[in-house]
C-alpha cells in the first residue's frame, strides 16, 4: 500500500489535478464517521453539498449546450441520471476513491468503502473540493469529462462513447479512431488500464478503467470534450497504434 502522500499524490494525477491546498482534498475524504471518532471537526458533508450543486449547474449547462434539439423532459431525465448515486458510485470507483476514503471502525466493518452511497458522497465532495481549491474553470475541466462518461454510460441514451467519437470521425471524413493501451497497473483481480485514442494521428483523449473496454470508453468520452472545445488536430501521418479488441477485458 502506498503512503497517504503518495496515494493522494496518485489520485491527482488520476483527476488532472493537483490541490492548491491538499487539506480541502483530504476533508473530501474524510467520513463522519472518521472524525467523530479521532475529534476531528472536518468531513466531507459540507464539501459534499457544495459539489452536489456544482454538479447540476454543469449538468444542466452541459445537457442544454450539447443537446439544442432534445425537449425539457429529455434534459430533465439526462440529468437526474448525471446526479444519480448509481453514475455517481461508477466514477468512485474507477478513480479507486474507495481506498482512500478515511472511515470509522465501525463503518470500515460494515463495507463502507464499497457503499455505493458514500462513493457518491465522496466524489460529490471532491468536486466541491476542487471548486473552493481552483474555482470555476478548475471545476468545469474536472467534471468534463465525468459527465461524458455518464452521459456515455446513460442506460436510455442511444450509442456509447466510442460510438458517437467513431460517428464524429466519419462525419468529418476521418480514418477511424485507433486505441492503444499506454499503461497497466495493480494486481491481477485488480487491474487498472491507461488507454489513449488518436484521431488522424494524434492523442486525442486518455481514459483510465477496470478493464481495457471501460479505459477505452473513457478516452473516447475525453476526445469527445476535446472536439466539442477545440480545433481537431491536424494530421501527423500515420500511427502504430494497435485497436484493442471491444470484448478484450482485464484478466
Amino acid at each position: 500500500m502506498l503512503p497517504v502522500s503518495d496515494s493522494l499524490a496518485e489520485l491527482e494525477r488520476r483527476l488532472g489535478y493537483r490541490f492548491h491546498d491538499r487539506g480541502l482534498l483530504e476533508a473530501a475524504l474524510t467520513h463522519r464517521s472518521h472524525a467523530q471518532e479521532t475529534g476531528g471537526a472536518v468531513q466531507y458533508e459540507r464539501l459534499e453539498f457544495l459539489g452536489d450543486a456544482v454538479l447540476g449547474l454543469a449538468a444542466a449547462e452541459r445537457l442544454y449546450r450539447g443537446l439544442p434539439a432534445e425537449a425539457e423532459g429529455e434534459l430533465s431525465r439526462l440529468k437526474a441520471w448525471v446526479v444519480s448515486a448509481e453514475s455517481l458510485a461508477r466514477h468512485a470507483e474507477a478513480l479507486g476513491l474507495g481506498e482512500l476514503l478515511r472511515l470509522g471502525v465501525g463503518e470500515e466493518r460494515t463495507g463502507g468503502r464499497r457503499k455505493r452511497s458514500l462513493l457518491a458522497d465522496a466524489l460529490e465532495a471532491l468536486f466541491g473540493a476542487v471548486y473552493l481549491d481552483g474555482g470555476p474553470t478548475a471545476a468545469r475541466a474536472l467534471l468534463a469529462p465525468y459527465l461524458e462518461g455518464a452521459l456515455a454510460a446513460d442506460p436510455g441514451r442511444a450509442g456509447d462513447a466510442k460510438t458517437r467519437l467513431q460517428e464524429a470521425a466519419q462525419a468529418r471524413a476521418w480514418e477511424l479512431p485507433a486505441y492503444r493501451i499506454a499503461a497497466e497497473s495493480g494486481p491481477d483481480h485488480a487491474k487498472r488500464f491507461e488507454v489513449e485514442v488518436l484521431m488522424r494521428g494524434e492523442i486525442a483523449g486518455r481514459g483510465e478503467g477496470r478493464s481495457k473496454k471501460e479505459a477505452q470508453q473513457a478516452a473516447a468520452a475525453a476526445a469527445l470534450v476535446a472536439l466539442d472545445s477545440s480545433e481537431p488536430p491536424e494530421a501527423a501521418g500515420a500511427t502504430d497504434a494497435e485497436p484493442v479488441p471491444d470484448d478484450e477485458r482485464s484478466p
